[in-house]
């Protein structure tokens, strides 16, 4: 028996490869804005599977996929201008969002790996908007979780094949 070639990827990806932008578009015309202060983010595509066993199964299960579900559960840190005090905009319209009815309560969204690779997505979604609290010497976080209503778009990468900013020493 051969011994199998050792495959070429060797290096692995980091959880904060992906960045998530929110449409804050107003006229139909996508407006991409960064949704910023991710601390965690989790993208999650659930098929609902149903049984469809038949007798010619001989006495094995099978399975199908019926349906798919997508939701996107991500923590922000709660971000607010330095001067004004005045909270993102792009996290304000999420929170709007999640206390709102009908149309108002949608929101337009999109995530891709920033470092260009053929991972990106795109859908709309209802928003839930937890605040996390804590003690004093918390700092402010927010658990979002997106709901995925209708398909989950596989999009082309908006920075596929822009070359990646070069990090000077100290930059993280």
């Amino acid at each position: 028996m051969a011994t199998p070639t050792p495959p070429a990827e060797t290096i692995t990806a980091l959880a904060r490869r992906y960045r998530l932008e929110l449409d804050m578009g107003t006229d139909g015309t996508p407006a991409w804005t960064l949704v910023p202060g991710i601390t965690e983010f989790t993208p999650k595509v659930e098929p609902t599977q149903q049984d469809v066993t038949t007798y010619d199964a001989d006495g094995w299960s099978e399975q199908a996929v019926t349906m798919l579900a997508w939701s996107i559960e991500t923590t922000l840190a709660h971000r607010a201008h330095p001067t004004t005090g005045a909270f993102n905009a792009a996290q304000e319209t999420l929170r709007r969002a999640s206390m709102s009815f009908g149309a108002g309560s949608y929101v337009r969204v999109r995530y891709y790996d920033r470092n260009g690779a053929p991972d990106a997505q795109e859908g709309t979604a209802l928003v839930t908007w937890e605040p996390e609290g804590g003690g004093p010497d918390e700092v402010d976080t927010i658990k979002v979780t997106l709901t995925g209503s209708g398909p989950l778009i596989e999009i082309a990468n908006p920075v596929a094949g822009v070359p990646a900013p070069v990090n000077k020493k100290g930059d993280a």
